[in-house]
């Protein structure tokens, strides 16, 4: 995949900009997340998700970077609508693991970047709505 644009990227969609430039993702997914998983749940706001393949069904783990505020838990998308994202739709849960704890969550939605700070966008944490701005965030509900 040579120099591929982000706004050219498979995991850019319509209001999920890809944030970060594809050769940053190449090597994040090829370098960093093999390093940080062991580590992972470990650093504050870090988390895994567990979500399984939309066809193969196939378990997953996947670095995040978590928000929670009540009942709601955030994920920043600034690698756009990348697989986990559309697993964790698809499945409408999963699994969120951190160092002593895993929440559930469920009913899991996107709000576009660029979302007005009503609707689901005003209960976000303070960061979260600042990356609101320029990317598109998931929230779900904690069971």
């Amino acid at each position: 995949m040579a120099h591929m644009s982000a706004k050219d990227h498979p995991n850019n969609a319509p209001g999920i900009p890809m944030v970060y430039p594809p050769w940053f993702e190449n090597i994040q997914v090829k370098y960093v997340n093999p390093a940080l998983k062991p580590i992972a749940r470990y650093l504050p706001g870090t988390a895994t998700i567990e979500h399984r393949g939309r066809k193969s069904g196939k378990p997953y783990r996947t670095i995040v970077t978590t928000y929670r505020k009540g009942n709601r838990l955030s994920i920043a998308l600034g690698h756009g609508k990348t697989d986990w994202v559309k697993n964790v739709l698809a499945a409408g849960e999963a699994d969120v693991h951190y160092t002593r704890r895993k929440l559930h969550i469920t009913n899991p939605r996107i709000l576009p970047a660029g979302s007005p700070d009503g609707s689901d966008a005003q209960g976000l944490p303070w960061l979260v709505r600042v990356q609101l701005r320029r990317m598109a965030v998931l929230v779900a509900d904690i069971d």
